[in-house]
């Protein structure tokens, strides 16, 4: 039986980021979901159930640290390893994101694409 591909959820509003990483990741086997605000961040975590969540914290509708703190707070996605990417850098940010459950977290303009899949990798345990 073949392995099923990991699936991804990409929480993104920036069209261009959104569009670069999805064809990364894809090239490297995932399966995508992709959302553009808060809620349907939250609607598709809990529809779709994926392996991981990369989640941008500036978005529309909902900010990105309300969407953790309710994915961690729902029992159906406590469990979905979370990967914060943002613009915001400042140590405060971190911690924040850290202590409502993230698992990483990394400042989009230091981080390149091959970067990005090395670390989904990296938190999913390799293949």
């Amino acid at each position: 039986m073949a392995e099923r591909a990991r699936r991804i959820l990409l929480c993104e509003d920036d069209r261009f980021l959104r569009k670069a990483a999805e064809a990364r990741l894809r090239q490297h086997g995932f399966t995508v979901f992709s959302a553009m605000d808060g809620e349907e961040s939250l609607r598709v975590a809990r529809e779709q159930i994926p392996d991981l969540i990369l989640l941008d914290l500036i978005m529309p509708k909902v900010q990105g640290f309300e969407v953790l703190r309710r994915l961690k707070a729902d029992a159906a996605t406590a469990g979905i390893p979370v990967v914060v990417l943002s613009n915001l850098g400042q140590d405060r940010d971190v911690e924040q994101a850290t202590a409502l459950g993230a698992r990483a977290y990394f400042v989009k303009a230091h981080l390149s694409l091959q970067d990005l899949v090395t670390k989904v990798d990296d938190v999913l345990g390799g293949r």
